[in-house]
């Protein structure tokens, strides 16, 4: 107890020395903070003062620069600095269409598809919203593609089909919104080109049954196509794999049809080929999926 007493005797005695150290150290480190607060507003009025007296014409101007040669970071930058200062000027409009580009390029498409989107709602009369919509449709299909995809010759049958679905559903409405566009034409090749690769996703889908012994799985896959990918490539394949699916679940009708519709649109010589047999793209295809068709 006497040990006790003591202790709080010295505690007693030290606090009027503790408590305004203590203030002393909370003001120091109020006043850092501060300090550390103006140092960055002076830093951000300093980079600020570089474009105080910008016009929007000069804006623009650096902005495009700096898309043109791949600095897609300082485009951006300068495109929305256009917007802020300038918003009623129809530079600023541009500027919204053409950062959702920089966005594209920079491989961001999330940003991409906001800003092409907000373009679309704001100026739905604009004489360039065709080319949004196409350009919505170029970040939706290669969204989710890699560097390898981009530059290599890798099937893009084997990819996940969901963002080659929206993007041919925003070149379809490209399509059917503006026929005479300059664009459309080139749609309607990417369409097309789509359409084949979502085809062979379900016949690879259906093979990789077939080899699993899951014949009714496979043989429904191979009927969507035929129902929802007519005039596609990947016909013959699934008409193959349907009737050597019926053939294991002993459903000979089913089975005698497919190959019945096979020789007949596809010829003798064609019944030969089984569904190991590599799908080819014609030169035309190969080409177009390698490029990309970038713009």
């Amino acid at each position: 107890m006497r040990h006790l007493s003591t202790m709080i005797n010295a505690t007693s005695t030290f606090r009027p020395i503790l408590l305004p150290a203590l203030t002393l150290c909370l003001s120091l480190l109020v006043s850092s903070c501060s300090l550390l607060s103006w140092l960055d507003s002076r830093e951000g009025t300093a980079n600020d003062d570089e474009y105080t007296n910008w016009s929007a014409q000069q804006f623009y101007k650096e902005a495009k620069n700096e898309l043109m040669e791949g600095n897609y970071d300082k485009a951006v930058k300068l495109y929305e600095k256009l917007e802020a200062r300038y918003p009623f000027d129809k530079l600023a409009t541009q500027a919204q269409l053409e950062v959702a580009y920089a966005y594209y390029k920079k491989n961001e498409p999330d940003s991409a598809l906001a800003a092409v989107d907000r373009f679309i709602k704001l100026n739905p009369s604009h004489p360039r919203v065709d080319y949004a919509y196409y350009l919505r449709g170029l970040i939706n299909y290669n969204k989710g593609r890699t560097f390898v995809d981009r530059f290599l010759p890798t099937d893009s049958s084997q990819r996940d089909p969901g963002s080659a679905r929206e993007g041919m559903r925003d070149f379809n409405e490209l399509i059917t919104k503006f026929p005479h566009s300059k664009y459309t034409e080139d749609a309607k090749k990417r369409v097309n080109a789509m359409r084949n690769n979502l085809a062979m996703y379900e016949i690879n889908v259906a093979d990789f049954y077939m080899r699993r012994r899951g014949f009714v799985a496979a043989a429904k896959r191979c009927n969507d196509v035929l129902e929802k990918y007519p005039r596609t490539q990947a016909i013959p394949k699934a008409l193959k794999i349907m009737e050597e699916a019926y053939r294991k679940l002993d459903l000979d009708d089913l089975a005698n049809e497919a190959a019945r519709v096979y020789a007949m649109n596809y010829g003798e010589g064609a019944k030969q080929q089984t569904i190991e047999d590599e799908y080819e793209l014609t030169p035309a295809e190969k080409a177009w999926d390698f490029i990309g068709l970038d713009r």
